[in-house]
């Protein structure tokens, strides 16, 4: 069981939060929402933040932008995950990947698995890293974002949680492009 200890400083993390919808504006995400109210709660600094349409090039390009910004150290995106004609998150994702975290994914799932049963099995979640940035695709549903956040990324978005955590390896992210 992970923890958070007091012997390490924390470090903010700068995050861009992507919303792929063909319907929802700014007046009415709620995932989005959601989101941005953990992400600044837990003392991390909202970088952007973008609605796009269900479109895998706009969704990709939109990638490539922020991970070529190094004042953004990860992207969380929502929505576009399930598996109607129109879902192409995952396969954005996919394309500007440089290394899957395929963990996130299975982990999200079985967490998932608690709270909507086999549901669950529809949601194609992702995580991966490209150019030193974290990339992390999550449902478009606000409970999705609440599990994906709560139970995931909180956790290991914090410099403090031991034994391990996504922050403390930031600095080496890089060292294949040296």
């Amino acid at each position: 069981m992970s923890k958070i200890s007091g012997d390490r400083a924390f470090l903010p993390v700068n995050i861009a939060l992507l919303t792929v919808s063909d319907s929802r504006t700014a007046a009415d995400d709620k995932s989005g929402d959601v989101l941005e109210a953990r992400i600044t709660e837990a003392g991390h600094k909202l970088s952007a933040r973008l609605i796009v349409k269900d479109e895998q090039a706009l969704i990709s390009e939109q990638l490539r932008r922020w991970i070529a910004d190094p004042e953004i150290d990860a992207v969380i995106a929502t929505g576009g995950t399930g598996l109607t004609g129109r879902d192409v998150t995952p396969e954005a994702f996919a394309e500007v990947y440089e290394k899957e975290i395929s963990g996130f994914g299975e982990l999200f799932r079985q967490l998932s698995y608690e709270t909507i049963g086999t549901s669950t099995m529809q949601s194609r979640a992702t995580g991966g890293l490209a150019g030193g940035t974290y990339l992390f695709a999550l449902p478009g549903s606000p409970g999705a974002c609440r599990d994906g956040w709560d139970k995931i990324l909180k956790a290991q978005l914090d410099s403090r949680q031991k034994p391990c955590n996504l922050v403390e390896l930031m600095p080496r992210l890089k060292e294949h492009l040296v």
